[in-house]
């Protein structure tokens, strides 16, 4: 199974990031991008693993509380067959905390994770190639700054049904101290 901790995002963000899609969209010779229903803010990323016990009891084990999640500015990290584009996330010492108990927890149940530092941000689009320069100031003029509160995290699986990539929570921790919800 495919797995990855993730925090989801609520209705109206949601809405927002829509709306920078299309723009990107409209601006892109070409791209993937995001459906509505996949976005989300990745925390770590397990990969193929069938210890899904283990990630759940590591999910269990964060004991970081409520905050609110900022987002603001967009960005593309450049790749040879298109780039990655994104919506940033303003720095936030209460999701760099979780961030930092959830990979400890991950790694103390024996996860192999990523070593690279941890650069939060929500794709938008994949593979994305522009006919001129990113359009960095379109989209900020038309999806202004969100925000959320985050109370919980999720345990995900990744898999195609139908052809279509779709994102399943399959175990749930709440960030008020209360035990997990498969």
């Amino acid at each position: 199974m495919r797995l990855f901790v993730a925090i989801l995002l609520d209705d109206p963000v949601k809405t927002g990031l829509c709306r920078a899609i299309d723009a990107l969209r409209g601006q892109a010779m070409s791209g993937n991008f995001t459906r509505r229903e996949n976005l989300h803010l990745t925390l770590a990323f397990l990969g193929e693993t069938s210890r899904v016990e283990q990630a759940k009891q590591a999910v269990d084990a964060v004991s970081a509380g409520p905050f609110a999640l900022r987002l603001a500015g967009f960005g593309r990290f450049e790749r040879r067959g298109g780039d990655i584009c994104w919506m940033g996330i303003q720095r936030c010492p209460e999701l760099e905390e979780l961030h930092r108990q959830l990979t400890g927890a991950l790694r103390t149940a024996g996860f192999a994770l990523e070593e690279r530092a941890f650069r939060p941000h929500l794709t938008l689009g994949r593979e994305v190639l522009f006919a001129g320069p990113f359009p960095r100031g379109a989209l900020e003029q038309t999806v202004p700054p969100l925000e959320q509160a985050v109370a919980e995290i999720h345990l995900m699986k990744s898999e195609r049904i139908g052809g279509r990539l779709t994102y399943t929570s399959i175990f749930r921790r709440s960030l008020r101290g209360e035990e997990g919800t498969r």
